[in-house]
């Protein structure tokens, strides 16, 4: 999979369609499948600007992982460029195999230049679309690519059999290096700049300067069901989706099955995945439709408002006799909801609802061993004496979990916790609540200032948790996605305000909720989680807009060994790299 498959998709559909047949002949039991990932700069031109990017094997975005549920990955990832890389694999499990999660500094030591490591990891009760990308600073802007993963088989999917599957990517190109950018913003204070564009599959398309040629294409056929797996991989980003003249059906997020509903609009925040069912018109439309991105926003800061469009495109009946070129047909273009519409998310999230079929339960922890209350949020920190600095009022921009910003340890966790040397790395003392309660969506507090360190939970082996996280006014009420690491927790509850803990739990859905690894905590409200931690190991949980974990709105979670020797953690690997 070397870069000249950059230059051809054709081939790149061919293996696809090759990878895909072959997972068909094999035996019911998962199998094992080697991939190698050779991290190398490759040029790439957008926007007509041409920069130096940070790729695996050439390719941007980068190569698909294709397995099927069951199956062990070993994937070697080979460093030759001069920045440290991590890769996480976004939304798998990782049971007793922490040390192949790859949040640099969390679960590992980066991998140095000129060395490499295997990610070892088995696919355990999970099918879906989920998606791998850099753990690291900022660098998953260019590093990031889909994992497809197929049902066992034998085992249908829980709707239609589509006639096509076809992953779709969002992204966020910056002309800059996205390196210096967040080097320039921690070192000033002040924001970062802002993406110059938004692609679907790594392409921009017509709607920016220059890039016209550089447009997604999805070329369908009437009378068809296809199923279009979404990522959204932008940096800071939460997007909706839509194609006009075209109404989808949701039947899968971050990879658990959900009750289907139709829609014309979607949303979808950094970390997420969405699964749809295009079903084409059945007679040749005689025009072709956008497919169109662009972002919710809510917080204050500055962000690129522009948008990013695809086409999708009939193929042309073969007794179709016209003059008139693709270029000719009418053009659609779908309406998105405006830019601030948290009516429209809320909506939205409300009717997503897990399958909880029979055979794809919903195993939704019914009774609580620990409560956790934490706020979400941006703060500030004090400017350093000999500098000015760019923040609200002169200070630098912070975030923080319970007033807690996060200091990245300088060597990882996992190796800490595992061989018993936490001394002067991290304390098992996070706040499990606020230590000041506020009006946490009211008039914000006068002190703004957070608090810092390298703070821990703790949990025994299956704790059943209910973590409410709580967004606050504090420079402003905005939309977080959290990433959980580890773990599928359900959604019971959600509102706006602050949490009241003697009404809202009555409401809260313990049935059908929904089951995501990712969840926007809605903006100037809170959101109620439950999972059980049945999965030792020490697991990152983090905002997913990566401007707020650059400032430490991330923690992490230890989950002890259990009592018998499948609930404990296994030995770190021979090759897992060092500090």
């Amino acid at each position: 999979m070397g870069s000249s498959l950059l230059q051809s998709p054709a081939l790149v559909g061919v293996l696809f369609s090759f990878v895909i047949l072959s997972l068909f002949a094999e035996p019911a039991l998962g199998i094992t499948r080697h991939y190698k990932f050779d991290v190398k700069l490759q040029n790439v031109t957008r926007l007509c600007h041409t920069k130096s990017i940070i790729s695996v094997n050439g390719q941007f975005p980068g190569p698909r992982i294709v397995a099927r549920e069951g199956d062990q990955l070993l994937i070697k990832v080979v460093n030759h460029v001069q920045n440290n890389i991590s890769i996480h694999w976004h939304g798998i499990r990782q049971l007793r195999s922490g040390w192949a999660d790859g949040p640099a500094y969390i679960t590992q030591c980066p991998i140095q230049t000129g060395q490499s490591y295997v990610y070892n990891f088995t696919i355990v009760g999970q099918r879906g679309t989920l998606w791998w990308h850099a753990h690291i600073s900022w660098l998953r802007s260019t590093l990031y690519g889909p994992i497809i993963i197929l049902p066992k088989r034998g085992i249908p999917y829980p709707f239609v059999k589509p006639y096509k599957e076809v992953p779709i990517i969002f992204g966020e190109w910056f002309n800059a290096d996205t390196e210096v950018i967040i080097s320039q913003a921690l070192q000033t204070g002040g924001g970062p700049n802002v993406s110059d564009a938004y692609t679907i599959n790594g392409l921009p398309g017509p709607l920016y300067n220059c890039s016209a040629k550089d447009t997604f294409k999805l070329k369908v056929k009437p009378g068809k069901t296809y199923l279009l797996r979404l990522i959204n991989s932008a940096l800071n980003d939460e997007l909706f989706f839509s194609i006009a003249n075209h109404t989808v059906s949701i039947v899968e997020v971050d990879a658990g099955y959900v009750k289907p509903f139709e829609t014309e609009t979607l949303l979808i925040a950094p970390g997420q995945t969405t699964n749809i069912l295009l079903r084409t018109k059945s007679q040749y439309p005689s025009a072709t439709f956008f497919m169109t991105a662009r972002p919710y926003v809510t917080g204050q800061g500055t962000f690129d408002n522009s948008t990013v469009a695809g086409i999708l495109e009939y193929e042309k009946p073969r007794n179709f006799h016209s003059r008139n070129s693709i270029k000719k047909l009418p053009l659609f273009k779908p309406i998105l909801p405006p830019l601030n519409d948290t009516s429209f998310a809320t909506n939205f999230t409300n009717k997503l609802r897990s399958l909880a079929s029979a055979q794809f339960p919903a195993n939704v922890p019914q009774n609580v061993d620990k409560r956790f209350f934490f706020t979400v949020g941006l703060g500030t920190s004090p400017c350093n004496s000999n500098q000015t600095c760019q923040g609200p009022n002169g200070t630098m921009f912070a975030a923080s979990v319970n007033n807690v910003s996060f200091i990245m340890p300088s060597t990882a966790l996992l190796q800490s916790h595992f061989f018993g040397q936490s001394n002067g790395v991290y304390n098992a003392n996070f706040p499990i609540y606020p230590s000041i309660p506020f009006n946490y969506t009211g008039t914000p507090p006068n002190n703004t200032m957070v608090s810092n360190g390298t703070k821990l939970v703790v949990l025994p082996y299956n704790t059943s948790v209910e973590l409410i996280m709580q967004d606050t006014s504090i420079l402003g009420a905005e939309s977080h996605p959290l990433h959980l690491h580890g773990f599928n927790f359900f959604v019971v509850g959600q509102g706006f305000g602050n949490f009241d803990p003697n009404k809202d739990p009555a409401n809260f859905n313990l049935v059908d909720p929904i089951e995501r690894n990712t969840v926007g905590v809605p903006s100037g409200g809170w959101v109620a989680i439950r999972f059980l931690a049945d999965n030792p190991g020490v697991w990152f949980m983090h905002c997913h807009l990566e401007v707020h974990t650059s400032w430490g709105l991330k923690m992490a979670w230890i989950v002890l060994d259990g009592k018998l020797p499948e609930q404990k953690l296994l030995p770190p690997p021979a090759d897992l790299p060092k500090c």
